[in-house]
């Protein structure tokens, strides 16, 4: 495997002998068979014992879960909301959150907004998104999405354990559907039978996906250190 990155992950979380290998995949398109780019993709690297860890935003795109930022007209609150967030927060795009507001309500918003506003001068952050909730995460904007996709909003994958347990099936290997980002965040959004979510959440944080155009939608995690492997339960190493 001397032609692929391989990075060391030291997090306090897990113990030493965990390694990240970005894997470079053609672009993933609406419609595609996306197990099958994977399978092939990772040919060589991958093996049992391992974790596929895939990006939700290649497993939406395949599933056509996207919409053209051209076609939502965002409201006024919606502008409004979007100047005051933070750049790269989804909700700085007033489609994307024209979009949450279909689907919750204006008053919901509306309150959210407000408390928003209270938590601010209270010095709390982030009273926004505990109300909305999977409302927002449902959506992944187009800040730093790579062409043809960088005016694409992305909505949330279907199934994603179904997704994952399909390609353990098909591969023998363990899967994850992951959301990950710059900002040090890491959440396991569906995986197949056996896996440690919060261990390969941890192994993600750093984002070893990257978030430009690296198109390295999947990572594969590998355990190479002393004892039981800490990505997956026991009997499933």
């Amino acid at each position: 495997m001397s032609h692929v990155r391989t990075l060391r992950v030291t997090r306090s979380e897990l113990p030493a002998g965990v390694t990240a290998i970005p894997v470079r995949t053609p672009l993933v398109s609406p419609g595609d068979d996306l197990v099958a780019l994977i399978l092939r993709s990772v040919h060589g690297i991958a093996r049992p014992g391992d974790v596929v860890a895939v990006s939700e935003t290649a497993v939406a795109i395949a599933q056509g879960e996207l919409l053209a930022a051209e076609r939502v007209r965002p409201s006024r609150l919606a502008f409004a909301i979007a100047r005051r967030a933070d750049p790269m927060a989804t909700i700085s795009q007033p489609e994307s959150i024209q979009l949450v507001i279909d689907r919750v309500g204006y008053a919901k918003v509306i309150y959210a907004t407000l408390l928003q506003f209270a938590a601010r001068l209270a010095g709390l952050r982030g009273a926004f998104y505990r109300v909305m909730g999977d409302a927002v995460a449902a959506f992944d904007g187009y800040t730093g999405t790579m062409p043809p996709y960088e005016r694409t909003i992305v909505f949330a994958p279907r199934d994603a354990d179904g997704f994952a347990t399909s390609l353990t099936r098909a591969a023998g290997i363990a899967c994850t559907v992951v959301d990950a980002n710059d900002l040090g965040k890491a959440k396991v959004l569906g995986s197949s039978p056996g896996v440690r979510r919060a261990s390969v959440e941890a192994a993600l944080l750093d984002n070893p996906h990257g978030n430009s155009d690296e198109q390295t939608p999947i990572v594969v995690l590998k355990w190479r250190g002393a004892g039981a492997n800490p990505l997956l339960d026991a009997d499933s190493s």
